[in-house]
């Protein structure tokens, strides 16, 4: 099946790297002096109720008047309205670093700046990624308003990280370039697709790329408890001169560097529109031979300079509001299951969805957490060369 549906949506989970907001390499976080309605830090608050309810969480997020965010495009599963629905709501200014960075270039972030004013107070990370950062002891518990309608397996039970929004691995194609785009895993290693096929970044940093060499595993008898099938499928790729090491973005679709890349479907979806006056007829399947879903994840650092404004970001991401602005980029929202039920869910941005059949299933916290060791120790080899 092959959609095509107009979005600006594309962000580089290692996307080459723009000009980014540079940080403070010096400089200690200030004091945090901010207190709850029941004396504790707003650093150690779990929820809103610590703060005496929203209307103080609210006064004391304005109070701090800046967020921090980091490896946020605004052309990333509808982020932008995000950013400006929340700057406008609430008149904090949210400043973001590295727009086109990485899973581990969050990380990095928060070890490396630990304790200055410019580290990172929020991050949107792969979900093997977000269990990395809560074993490393880098995030804060804390549980949004809505946490109990966040289905079960996709939160932290303490609340250190919680999904956000997901969608499928697909294949997006420029149809103007690619005689005949492929609609499957096995299409992929047709002699017709020399030089073409790229993922969007390396899959060992970008949760996008580890997706997509996950959903080639699925496509090649692996399962998740076993993604080398899918180091073997690049591996044979690039043997037969198929793969190419550019990873995909705008302007390598606009370029023809990069004709077919395989990236999530929200993502794929938004070339559509954002290439048709440029000329590139993109093209969106979700291949049945490797149907891989996973969500992104969302934390708060555990050493965020801007705690109350940090956990306002996240109750505004959890409320309808927020989770409809994802769905309007073509991501699947956590709550989408709670909030059609309770009606508050936009239907006419539902409707757009790519359309899978199935339901998605998802890997185990051990099951990510060993796929994530076979491709750091694997990748490099398979892709050599």
């Amino acid at each position: 099946m092959i959609v095509s549906l107009p979005r600006t949506a594309v962000r580089g989970g290692a996307l080459a790297v723009v000009a980014a907001l540079a940080l403070s390499a010096c400089g200690a976080a200030p004091d945090d002096t901010s207190t709850t309605a029941n004396g504790r830090s707003a650093a150690t608050a779990t929820s809103a109720a610590d703060f005496g309810g929203m209307a103080q969480l609210v006064t004391a997020a304005k109070e701090e008047g800046t967020l921090h965010a980091i490896a946020l495009p605004r052309d990333w599963a509808n982020y932008g309205a995000l950013i400006d629905g929340f700057q406008k709501k609430y008149g904090i200014k949210i400043e973001v670093e590295n727009p086109d960075g990485a899973s581990q270039d969050e990380i990095n972030a928060v070890t490396s700046r630990k304790g200055q004013d410019r580290a990172p107070d929020v991050l949107d990370l792969g979900s093997s990624f977000a269990l990395s950062a809560a074993q490393q002891g880098l995030l804060a518990p804390y549980k949004v308003a809505s946490f109990a309608d966040i289905p079960e397996g996709q939160k932290d039970p303490e609340g250190r990280w919680f999904n956000d929004y997901g969608g499928y691995i697909s294949i997006g194609c420029d149809a103007k370039r690619v005689k005949t785009c492929p609609t499957s895993f096995a299409d992929l290693l047709k002699p017709q697709y020399k030089g073409q096929v790229a993922l969007n970044g390396n899959p060992t940093k970008s949760g996008s790329a580890f997706g997509g060499v996950w959903a080639a595993s699925l496509a090649s008898g692996g399962s998740f408890d076993d993604i080398q099938p899918g180091l073997d499928f690049f591996a044979k790729l690039k043997k037969n001169g198929n793969y190419t090491p550019v990873e995909s973005s705008p302007a390598t679709v606009e370029k023809g560097e990069t004709p077919i890349s395989i990236d999530w479907d929200y993502l794929n979806a938004g070339y559509a529109d954002e290439f048709k006056s440029k000329g590139v007829d993109w093209t969106v399947s979700v291949p049945s031979d490797g149907e891989f879903s996973q969500y992104y994840s969302q934390a708060i650092n555990k050493d965020a300079p801007h705690p109350a404004a940090a956990r306002l970001w996240q109750e505004y991401l959890y409320s309808a509001e927020g989770q409809n602005l994802w769905l309007k980029g073509y991501a699947r929202p956590a709550l989408m299951p709670a909030m059609e039920k309770a009606g508050t869910l936009d239907k006419a941005a539902a409707a757009k969805l790519p359309k899978v059949s199935g339901t998605p299933s998802f890997p185990t916290e051990a099951q990510q957490s060993k796929a994530k060791t076979v491709l750091a120790e694997g990748w490099g080899k398979a892709v050599s060369g």
